[in-house]
């Protein structure tokens, strides 16, 4: 199930760059692609910390 939400999840962020129309594109880009990781490491922590709390 891992490999199968990898491959879904892939994508290839130089060729967006290198076909961007701009700069401001590129660089919605890179942020897009961050963005997911940031929200997942945020969740991630506050369900942490919300369970240490609660001891």
């Amino acid at each position: 199930m891992n490999t199968l939400i990898i491959a879904l999840t892939q994508v290839n962020i130089e060729e967006k760059i290198s076909n961007a129309p701009d700069n401001g594109y590129a660089t919605g880009v890179l942020i897009g692609s961050f963005l997911p990781v940031v929200f997942l490491a945020v969740v991630a922590y506050g369900i942490y910390y919300y369970n240490k709390k609660k001891k």
